[in-house]
């Protein structure tokens, strides 16, 4: 099963992941965490010039084609292989972000992103996708509060960018409502774990 984990900045998702990740493996499943971007050496290298604060000229679109010149090389050296030897993956972002980010709040286009990511994915989408749904506001006031969170390039936009995301997230569970399920990430983190597992669960049990 391939299950993706998305939401806006500070929405507290990468937290709730590595509990599920645990809660999994005690279990007796067989899991495979990773990310986008990054998930590979080369995915990860790709990663550092995307989110890289000096990186202020970047042009929309090569933004895009950087995020899906990473997940290629993400699915096909990690995600493919774990899912062929009937493990569960679980990916922090997937091509959902780049309907939000790129093809929403920067205005290339939901559509032109998802077409462009279909060559880029061979069509794999996830079969289950977690959105944690957070006011931007508070999302951000979350990453200011925490001294130790890596603060990139998407984190620095402003608010207005990052309601865009929101709506785009939105409108992406509202296409894709047989994978999405949407979790209030403004809970207590146990909550917001317990409604994410639970999902899961039920997922695993079809």
């Amino acid at each position: 099963m391939f299950i993706t984990m998305e939401g806006g900045e500070g929405s507290g998702k990468s937290t709730a992941i590595k509990e599920i990740v645990d809660s999994l493996t005690k279990e007796g499943y067989s899991v495979v965490l990773t990310r986008e971007p990054g998930g590979t050496p080369i995915s990860e290298e790709i990663r550092n010039v995307i989110l890289d604060k000096k990186n202020t000229e970047m042009d929309p679109w090569t933004e895009a084609l950087l995020y899906a010149a990473s997940r290629r090389q993400h699915i096909v050296e990690k995600i493919l292989p774990a899912l062929k030897e009937g493990k569960i993956v679980i990916c922090d972002r997937f091509i959902d972000s780049s309907l939000a980010y790129q093809g929403g709040a920067r205005g290339l286009g939901v559509k032109k992103v998802y077409d462009m990511n279909q060559y880029a994915t061979d069509g794999l989408l996830p079969d289950l996708t977690i959105l944690f749904d957070i006011e931007p506001e508070e999302g951000l006031k979350r990453i200011a509060a925490n001294a130790g969170r890596e603060v990139n390039r998407l984190d620095v936009e402003k608010l207005p960018f990052h309601h865009a995301v929101r709506d785009a997230f939105h409108s992406l569970a509202k296409q894709f409502p047989d994978r999405y399920v949407i979790i209030d990430a403004s809970k207590s983190k146990q909550e917001v774990y317990d409604e994410a597992y639970q999902a899961i669960k039920e997922r695993l049990k079809k």
